[in-house]
This record gives structure tokens, sequence and C-alpha cells, in this order.
């Protein structure tokens, strides 16, 4: 599942999606399959740094991070 990805995996398995349609390596069948793939996976990637923007952000301000 996505979301128990770490955030590094998530990056590999983005940098061989793109590697393999830069390569023509995918066939237009596994295409839309992959570009989805890759649209879950940088969202995912997105919100892993959101929330780790904010627990910075907020133990820099003297709080603490939330959970």
């Amino acid at each position: 599942m996505t979301d128990s990805m770490k955030y590094e995996e998530a990056m590999r398995e983005l940098e061989r999606i793109v590697a393999s349609m830069e390569n023509d390596e995918l066939d237009i069948d596994s295409l839309g399959e992959q570009l989805r793939r890759a649209q879950q996976l940088i969202k995912m990637c997105k919100a892993k740094l959101n929330k780790a923007d904010e627990e910075i952000k907020e133990i820099l301000s003297g709080g603490e991070a939330k959970d």
C-alpha cells in the first residue's frame, strides 16, 4: 500500500517509472497504469513532505510536533 511506503521507496519507484517512459519500455497498455501509479506516488510524496514541513516549523517555533 502506498500510505505505508517510505518517501525514499516512493521516489525510487517514480524514478523507475520515468526511466521506463524515457526509454520507451512501456507499451500503450501499461502506460496508463504506470501514469496512475506515478500520480499516486507523487500525491503520497507531497503529503509526506508537507507533514515534515509542518513538523519542522512547529519544532522551530518552540512547540512540539503533532503525531
